[in-house]
């Protein structure tokens, strides 16, 4: 799939996924926040709680659901990340958590989501 293709896929899911969070009351933050580390695709507030949503978008599950592309190497670095968005925030020591929103564009099929809370 070319890079741009597979970037406007990539978008699509992340906007699926904040109208998810935004329909359960959450506010969204930010979106593809990047350092040097890397990016955070969504910063999200739950309740008073920092989330920092992973996005993962496929058109099939021929390599596993999109969930399953967050590997535990991933959720550390995701975990480094947040703790790198609160710095740079000065909100040092503030409690979060981490979740990753799932999202499944098979084509003539409806988009399907998963959203696991508390990944790492």
């Amino acid at each position: 799939m070319p890079w741009a293709r597979a970037r406007a896929v990539g978008d699509h899911g992340e906007e699926l996924a904040c109208r998810h969070l935004v329909a359960l009351g959450w506010d969204v933050l930010e979106r593809n926040w990047r350092c040097r580390e890397g990016e955070l695709d969504v910063v999200a507030r739950d309740d008073g709680l920092l989330v920092f949503c992973e996005v993962k978008t496929r058109r099939s599950e021929r390599f596993g659901s999109p969930a399953e592309a967050v590997t535990v190497a991933k959720a550390r670095r995701l975990r480094r990340l947040a703790w790198a968005w609160l710095a740079e925030h000065g909100r040092r020591g503030e409690s979060f958590r981490i979740d990753v929103v799932g999202v499944l564009c098979r084509a003539g099929d409806p988009p399907r989501l998963q959203h696991l809370r508390g990944v790492a």
